[in-house]
């Protein structure tokens, strides 16, 4: 017959008599009940004493001789009726059962001894009133034990299925977190790890400090399922290489923001947060200048287009830090808009800065020049684009008209309205693009080139070019966490595929930066740091999750990794530059890059070929013209527009204004 599971190990903070006798081997619990009996026969005997003779006596001869004899038939017939083999905390209708025919058995045969033959000095009724008594004592003293330690033994069930918790980290952190555990019914704290050699085998709060060695062995001797990292203070690099040596390990590793964001108060449970890429990379954020940061913002009028989308917010929320004197919010989805305004209001409370929501297609001419005219904006950000690939690769129309004619329609009105600053939120992917989102947006910045070669000194139009930002619509890794949740597959399009990645708070700054740095024309390139393989993201994310990868190497893993193929014009890598010798900036992390572009007049022309391809619909005409004006522009696979049709399949519209 199998045995049940041993029990997990009692912490500190745990009852400590429960808990003993809980943990006790199995025969020294017989033994206990066996004493415990013993001494049970004994009260019995002493009070049906003075029961009957209404005085407390000493148990000595000849009351000595009821005692031995209770215990003498008691336990051999405890013992024969199974009552020492129930498990008392489960003590149920079977194991009362017995203890009445044992207690029956028991009456019969003392009765007989010490009322019907009797002995010589002992009051004949005690050989009826003790095994009553006794009856009764056992009987309760089963029930106590199956009240007492019978919760508190499910109590200890529930807890070993709860996640095993080691805190990473016993500084002023990890004693706050380890507070909040010994509150939460969902967590068994069972120790501390901390690389100072000063705490380790020391113990905290009744915890003790382990070396990070001693981790793999720990899993097996404690059933640590969980590592929540308490290092908020520790640099970039040094998380990432803490997490680098828990990967191989089978363990859920989360942890605590920077040390920044905990300044406020102390710490709880809400604090824990699943890891994010940018513990993984290990890239340490450099300091904005703050003079970059307000020189286009403090006290002017600033306006966002695509103010709701995840860099346009993000622009928002550092923009209203910086104290325009007023921001327009420039959206043309009306929950995106709201949802920002309402945020910005609750972040700036009864602050100064004047909010203005504006809802707004870019594409729309006169609703841009009635804005840019009524408000006369000193900086202009251009974020508003469909940036998504294979929607756009599928809506080829749409996401140039969005992508081109949006950035020429505002940019111009920006001219009209004297706006001082324009700043195009550009991407990697226009360079050398290999889908249409990719060179529309190379297509932006050579119409903002023009302009700003063609109206030098009235505006200042500039770009600034970066890859991946995490927690934008369409980033892989809430995709990753959310496929791991549902217990797999991952889906990658390609295991060689690789990204750059960069927060979206230290993108929007240097966009900022970079802005203010433009003299007009120029496009600048944000370092990137190095490209993530997708692929090994997609691995690291699965261990750092507790999990293992399936494969057929590893048929035991819990989560698989499948490749789907690349998507409609996805690429294996990208880049930041189309030439070479790219300049430094007074930024580290700021570049200026040398690129070609097309003269004012000529690039019209163009635009007006477009506009005519455009409104056929005519999509491979338009990949061939895309291919004749963004240099690098290699289009891969058939065309996949939802609506792609030949040019005399489509009625042509009435008249549209000619491009200017």
């Amino acid at each position: 017959m199998s045995r049940p599971d041993p029990l997990p190990q009692l912490g500190a903070t745990d009852d400590g008599l429960s808990g003993a006798l809980l943990n006790m081997p199995r025969l020294a619990k017989r033994a206990l009940a066996v004493t415990v009996d013993v001494a049970l026969c004994v009260l019995a005997v002493w009070i049906a004493l003075y029961l009957r003779l209404e005085v407390w006596l000493r148990l000595e001869p000849p009351y000595l001789w009821p005692v031995i004899g209770s215990v003498l038939i008691a336990i051999p017939l405890f013992i024969r009726f199974g009552l020492y083999r129930a498990i008392f905390r489960y003590a149920g209708w079977n194991a009362t059962l017995s203890l009445g025919q044992a207690m029956a058995l028991y009456g019969l045969f003392y009765a007989t001894v010490f009322t019907v033959i009797s002995v010589p000095g002992v009051p004949r009724s005690v050989g009826i009133i003790q095994p009553l008594l006794l009856f009764v004592f056992v009987g309760l003293s089963r029930l106590f034990v199956r009240l007492w330690l019978g919760g508190l033994y499910r109590n200890l069930l529930r807890r070993r299925e709860q996640p095993g918790v080691l805190i990473y980290g016993a500084g002023t952190a990890g004693r706050q977190l380890a507070a909040a555990l010994a509150r939460s019914p969902e967590h068994r704290l069972l120790g501390f790890v901390d690389d100072d050699s000063r705490l380790q085998g020391n113990s905290l709060d009744g915890r003790n400090v382990y070396p990070p060695t001693r981790l793999a062995d720990l899993i097996t001797d404690l059933g640590v399922t969980d590592v929540l990292l308490a290092i908020p203070s520790a640099s970039r690099q040094r998380r990432r290489d803490i997490i680098e040596s828990l990967r191989h390990l089978p363990l859920h590793v989360r942890t605590l923001p920077g040390v920044a964001d905990l300044a406020a108060g102390r710490i709880n449970l809400d604090d824990l947060r699943e890891l994010e890429i940018e513990d993984l990379l290990g890239r340490e954020p450099v300091a904005p200048e703050p003079a970059l940061l307000e020189r286009l913002i403090h006290d002017r009028v600033v306006a966002v287009t695509g103010a709701g989308g995840s860099i346009g917010s993000e622009l928002c929320r550092q923009i209203a830090d910086l104290r325009p004197r007023t921001l327009l919010l420039i959206e043309q989805s009306e929950f995106a808009l709201y949802a920002i305004h309402q945020e910005l209001q609750r972040r700036l409370g009864h602050d100064a800065v004047e909010l203005v929501p504006l809802l707004a297609s870019v594409q729309d001419e006169a609703r841009m020049s009635q804005i840019l005219g009524a408000w006369k904006p000193h900086t202009l950000y251009h974020a508003a684009a469909y940036k998504h690939v294979p929607l756009v690769e599928h809506n080829a129309v749409q996401g140039l008209r969005n992508n081109v004619w949006g950035t020429w329609v505002t940019a111009r009105a920006a001219l009209t309205a004297g706006v001082r600053h324009f700043v195009l939120i550009s991407t990697d992917k226009a360079v050398r693009p290999t889908n249409i989102m990719g060179a529309s947006k190379r297509l932006a910045e050579l119409v903002l080139q023009a302009l700003a070669e063609q109206h030098a000194g009235r505006t200042r139009f500039s770009m600034v070019r970066f890859g991946n930002v995490l927690g934008s619509s369409g980033s892989v890794v809430p995709l990753f966490r959310e496929q791991i949740a549902a217990g797999g597959p991952i889906t990658v399009t390609h295991p060689d595929i690789t990204r750059f990645f960069m927060t979206i708070p230290e993108a929007a700054q240097l966009v900022i930066q970079a802005g203010a740095m433009a003299e007009g024309g120029e496009v600048f390139v944000l370092d990137m740091g190095e490209p993530v393989r997708i692929m090994d993201l997609a691995v690291r994310m699965i261990e750092l999750s507790g999990l293992q990868v399936k494969s057929a190497d590893q048929p035991w893993g819990q989560i698989e990794i499948r490749v789907t193929g690349l998507r409609p014009g996805e690429k294996l890598y990208e880049e930041l530059l189309i030439g070479d010798d790219p300049q430094p900036t007074s930024h580290p992390r700021i570049w200026r890059a040398r690129e070609a572009q097309i003269p004012h007049d000529e690039l019209m022309d163009l635009l007006a070929q477009f506009d005519a391809t455009l409104l056929a619909n005519d999509v491979p005409a338009l990949r061939a013209l895309l291919q004749r004006v963004v240099q690098g522009y290699q289009p891969t696979g058939e065309v996949v527009d939802w609506l792609h049709s030949t040019p005399d399949e489509v009625d042509a519209p009435a008249t549209r204004p000619a491009p200017v």
